[in-house]
């Protein structure tokens, strides 16, 4: 990174954090240093415990050099102190349940969240003895009056998935930090370009560096920002004696993709907008919801917190009946869009998501969060990952399905 007082800027941190160039060859891109472990220039035991932030590599669960380079690429992007980089998005979030919740603690988890986090949460922590709320994290007044004396974490998700709601992140972390509970958040579909939740007060940002940082559709990985203090516990927790490590390979594929992060997004934004506009003109959509558009509920609320609103975007149809067949439609003519799942990719990707499934696989909601859901979602939504295409084709492939 450069020397001078200057702080960097966003591309230039992209590029350069976390790398420098190699002692020995002199090449000026990372090395993967594929090694399970590393040889010992002292005499020393064997536990994770006796580790200490300047601690030689010694193992690869431990630490590994390519590994830490990403963590730094990360943190540095973030604006945080440090960063723990996982095997998976799931990965990310386990790290952060398993290391700060115990048995007899309660957290709070938004009840839109991505389907794995919201089954985690939903099906596995109370089986451990941790209690679990799922409440509308639009609504601060709704997370405030969930908290409980024993609660430890609130977990938001900002924009959510699938269905592009928001979080006030200021607003929730005030409440956590006056109820002595920490705040964590994903902010995957934001990345950390399009969101500086650190700036908001979260106290962890979790990513799928599977989408917008890696961005290329071709590494599986998570990561986990934040104060150094939390996240050396995630790392001896999570990392250590979880073992949801990230390959080095993995982490050298994440790391060149993060590097041109600040440049894609751009694109991806530019071309999420030029469809959204598109889309809502369409005779066939009946609703579009994206933050950068401002018939978005929280278009305001988008403008003041997002500096991207990233390319992500889901859209309705009508009836479920229509929109299972538009996506058969999708499956069977689309050339640029790929019908598949995964999203923040350079390719563009849509999928068809019924909201009777979706319920299923969240927290079953019913009564009024359940009509919450619905206002949102409708019988279900499409959702559209637009990725570095022309955004002139993009509409074409989709034109000739709706």
């Amino acid at each position: 990174m450069p020397t001078s007082n200057r702080k960097p800027g966003p591309m230039t941190t992209a590029i350069h954090a976390g790398e420098t160039p190699d002692a020995t060859t002199g090449a000026s891109g990372p090395a993967i240093h594929m090694s399970s472990t590393f040889v010992s220039q002292d005499v020393s035991g064997f536990s994770a415990h006796d580790l200490t932030p300047d601690s030689p590599f010694a193992y690869a669960r431990w630490a590994n050099p390519t590994v830490a380079m990403l963590e730094a690429k990360i943190a540095a992007m973030q604006g945080a102190e440090e960063c723990l980089c996982t095997a998976s998005g799931m990965a990310a979030a386990s790290a952060i349940f398993f290391t700060f919740l115990s048995q007899g603690d309660h957290v709070i988890v938004s009840d839109v969240s991505y389907a794995g986090v919201a089954e985690l949460a939903r099906d596995t922590m109370p089986r451990m003895g941790v209690e679990v709320s799922a409440v509308n994290m639009s609504d601060p007044q709704t997370v405030a009056r969930a908290i409980r004396p024993n609660t430890k974490l609130i977990h938001s998700e900002s924009p959510a998935n699938p269905i592009c709601r928001l979080t006030d992140l200021a607003a929730i972390s005030k409440l956590a930090k006056a109820a002595g509970a920490l705040h964590s958040t994903d902010s995957t579909f934001a990345s950390p370009i399009g969101q500086d939740a650190m700036a908001l007060g979260v106290d962890l940002v979790m990513h799928s560096t599977t989408k917008y940082i890696g961005g290329h559709g071709d590494a599986v990985g998570g990561a986990v920002a934040g104060r150094a203090d939390l996240v050396r516990q995630m790392r001896l927790e999570a990392s250590i004696h979880h073992g949801g490590i990230l390959s080095p390979f993995n982490a050298w594929l994440i790391a060149r993709g993060a590097a041109t992060l600040p440049l894609r997004l751009k694109a991806h934004q530019a071309g999420a907008q030029a469809v959204a506009e598109w889309l809502e003109s369409h005779p066939s959509v009946t609703r579009v919801i994206y933050p950068g558009l401002p018939s978005h509920p929280q278009y305001e609320l988008a403008q003041s917190q997002m500096a991207n609103p990233s390319g992500m975007l889901s859209f309705q149809v009508g009836s479920a009946a229509d929109g299972e067949r538009i996506a058969q439609a999708m499956i069977e003519k689309l050339k640029i869009v790929h019908y598949a799942v995964s999203l923040g990719h350079h390719r563009s990707l849509i999928f068809w998501m019924e909201t009777a499934g979706l319920m299923k696989s969240s927290f079953r909601l019913e009564g009024a969060q359940a009509q919450s859901y619905r206002d949102f979602a409708g019988d279900g939504i499409f959702r559209l990952s637009v990725g570095l295409e022309d955004a002139e084709d993009i509409i074409a492939d989709l034109d000739q399905v709706l």
